[in-house]
């Protein structure tokens, strides 16, 4: 047997959309979990948006969060089972729109939680309006012109804001359009939860996603426009990597 579902996701039918890349870091997160052993001890935070199903996807324990708050929700879980593995599955909508405040927060305090996640520039489930991480002249449907940067703002960098804070150990942006990225993705994924099972602080994987369904775009030309339009402004790297073990009290 060269590859098989991970036992930390379930059989489940995905619900996502033909090329919506939330099933591919879906699986990345269960095979994390199934390699560090931590499947029994493990908590997931489902968000409100296109991963509001996650707790049917996988086998760890899973908390459905109000809307931007699964990172408040895990800060007072893992406080609370300080020995259990807790991450949050969050879009850019539900972490960087509504939950602006709780992720700012929690990764100042430097809360010993993992967030992977999900830029696909555009609010996905409630039909493809412009979302913070929409990038300069893209299209949406608030946005048919267009996003303008006078009328609209500038869109948010999470991995580059957050990196200036100093509870964050772990920063880092990736991508699942290619096999590498899928690779390298995997791996900033373990190493986020490694470096929280080690109690470094507070960790965040920023997954660069494709959306066709609401870009209006084909499958193929989804991930061309990803890489020619999304990566130019989204760099993928690592912005922030403490590498060393917390000392105690700190």
């Amino acid at each position: 047997m060269k590859f098989k579902r991970p036992h930390a996701l379930t059989d489940a039918q995905f619900h996502y959309c033909p090329g919506c890349s939330h099933g591919i870091v879906h699986r990345l997160v269960a095979e994390t979990m199934d390699e560090l052993g931590v499947e029994g001890k493990t908590i997931g935070l489902a968000p409100v948006g296109c991963a509001v199903f996650a707790y049917n996807y996988f086998n760890c324990d899973m908390v459905q969060a109000a809307h931007g708050r699964a990172q408040a929700v895990a800060t007072g879980i893992k406080r609370a089972l300080p020995d259990n593995v807790v991450f949050t599955y969050q879009g850019d909508g539900d972490l960087a729109a509504i939950g602006t405040a709780e992720t700012v927060h929690a990764a100042t305090r430097g809360e010993n939680i993992t967030v992977i996640f999900i830029n696909n520039a555009i609010y996905g489930m409630t039909g493809g309006q412009m979302a913070p991480t929409t990038i300069p002249g893209q299209v949406t449907q608030t946005t048919p012109y267009g996003r303008s940067t006078k009328d609209a703002g500038h869109p948010i960098r999470v991995c580059e804001m957050l990196a200036t804070l100093d509870g964050v150990a772990l920063a880092q942006r990736v991508s699942v359009d290619t096999v590498k990225n899928v690779n390298a993705a995997k791996k900033a994924i373990k190493k986020a939860f490694q470096y929280q099972m080690e109690g470094r602080g507070y960790t965040i994987i920023e997954v660069l996603s494709t959306c066709p369904t609401n870009w209006g775009l084909s499958i193929p030309d989804s991930l061309e426009w990803l890489r020619k339009q999304m990566v130019p402004y989204y760099p993928l790297g690592v912005f922030k990597d403490k590498g060393e073990k917390k000392e105690e009290g700190q």
